[in-house]
């Protein structure tokens, strides 16, 4: 039977996670710069992506708010043509 770190631990009388924060307090000063290292990149990379997405969104929500402003004023153009063939020609009687 192979001795596990939880057994080793309990018999000592430290909690395992006791044991394990401390590793990590210690191991910090030297994991920071090196996680800064490869975080700084990927977090600069995920920031450009989403500038680039939300200009391309923007871009596209104009062009479809332009198409759309073009089917209202044809549709507009239209009643307008309706409007006055409906109506005939008009006739002024002068007297």
């Amino acid at each position: 039977m192979a001795l596990e770190f939880e057994d080793i631990l309990g018999e000592a009388g430290v909690p395992g996670g006791l044991v394990l924060g401390v590793g990590a307090l210690l191991l910090a000063p030297v994991l920071a710069p090196v996680m800064t290292g490869v975080l700084r990149p990927l977090a600069k990379s995920a920031i450009k992506n989403g500038i680039i997405a939300y200009e391309r969104g923007r871009g596209l929500v104009a062009e479809i708010g332009e198409t759309f402003e073009d089917v209202i004023a044809e549709a507009r153009a239209e009643i307008a043509e309706e409007r006055t063939t409906d109506r005939g020609p008009t006739t002024v009687n002068v007297e």
